[in-house]
């Protein structure tokens, strides 16, 4: 045995129990974030939160995925995009009068929903249909197809058949 191996010994075990430490804080920030109340839908509001994800079949492709709370209705309302850790990313807010995206100090303004849609996850999104299939009714919308078949179980999944490129969005919820 060499005269250093004491003090390596000691070093490797000094970075085991730092790696410990960060594991444990790593997985109490993660159930801290998985922790936060879901808000609350004023009268003749809907509100859910869950996560959502998007791929779109661009060249190249695209994909998103986010914690959500979503609260209002097709007409009105906000939906909050969170990371996994609870932060905010980025909140679009959309009535008659168009749609805000805001990301920190950065606000992109729209004429419309879907017009903010399109450029935020590559697709318009079916707003109005998303309202009703979070509420387990099968609504149709134009270019897309719904299953609702795992809804009591909280998920949703939709595809966009067209136009191209295909897109597909899946929730989970809590029903």
């Amino acid at each position: 045995m060499t005269p250093c191996a004491p003090a390596q010994r000691g070093a490797e075990l000094g970075l085991q129990r730092s790696r410990r430490v960060l594991a444990a804080l790593g997985l109490v920030l993660l159930l801290g974030a998985c922790a936060t109340p879901p808000r609350t839908a004023l009268p003749g509001e809907s509100a859910w939160s869950g996560r959502l994800a998007v791929q779109v079949a661009s060249d190249p492709p695209q994909s998103f995925s986010a914690g959500f709370e979503l609260q209002g209705q097709p007409l009105a309302g906000e939906l909050q995009l969170n990371s996994p850790l609870g932060n905010t990313l980025a909140t679009v807010v959309w009535s008659p009068a168009g749609a805000q995206l805001r990301q920190g100090d950065q606000v992109t303004g729209r004429a419309s929903l879907d017009e903010l849609t399109t450029e935020l996850a590559g697709t318009a999104l079916p707003v109005a249909a998303l309202f009703d299939w979070l509420n387990g009714q099968p609504t149709p919308s134009k270019g897309w197809q719904a299953d609702l078949s795992g809804h009591a179980q909280g998920r949703v999944t939709a595809r966009r058949l067209s136009p191209l490129p295909s897109a597909e969005l899946r929730i989970v919820f809590q029903p």
